[in-house]
């Protein structure tokens, strides 16, 4: 709420409103791996389509600078592109239940590559395969998964809900692995 001697028009920000920042571009059609490739960055920054090329995302420091930089490289493909800070007028609760979707899809694929990574597990078990090498690899493999998890979670600044789900499900992970060490260990160790 706008603090009632504040002469200054209330700002999306002093309102509990979010600001936003819009990306509006136009590439040439071809190559088409031009327009794949800034559909890839505005994904992994987070970004969501309002409409055919026209991305937003949550205004802060570091999404300005690297949508400044898209703008400057699609510009430099011969495209053109405007990059617009706003406001929403109208909307605002159905542009962060869009946000917050696409990060919820986020969270769910990791729940669904944790339940993949718990079944290898579980295979290792009923091969009875349990070496060093192995261990390794599932190690990785949940690194990877924890990795990404921790890029999901930097873009979900609007708190999307999904976010329980996922750590639930790469905790499970983490007690998986730790179990399957202690056999691996057992077995090669020979305790």
């Amino acid at each position: 709420m706008a603090d009632a001697g504040d002469p200054r028009p209330p700002t999306a920000e002093r309102a509990g409103r979010v600001p936003w920042l819009l990306l509006v571009y136009r590439i040439p059609s071809e190559p088409s791996r031009l327009r794949a490739g800034v559909w890839r960055r505005l994904k992994g920054l987070g970004a969501i389509y309002v409409q055919s090329s026209a991305a937003a995302l949550p205004s802060s420091p570091t999404a300005e600078r690297a949508l400044r930089t898209l703008r400057n490289e699609i510009v430099e493909m011969g495209g053109a592109a405007f990059l617009l800070a706003s406001d929403v007028l109208a909307g605002e609760p159905d542009l962060v239940a869009l946000f917050n979707a696409a990060r919820n899809d986020e969270y769910e694929e990791i729940v669904d590559r944790c339940e993949d990574f718990l079944r290898q597990v579980g295979k290792e078990y009923d091969a009875d395969h349990f070496t060093y090498a192995e261990l390794e690899e599932n190690d990785v493999d949940l690194a990877k998964l924890k990795g990404w998890f921790a890029k999901v979670q930097a873009r979900d600044v609007l708190g999307a809900e999904g976010v329980g789900r996922a750590e639930e499900a790469l905790e499970r992970c983490e007690q998986a692995l730790e179990a399957y060490a202690v056999h691996v260990y057992d077995r090669e160790v020979g305790s």
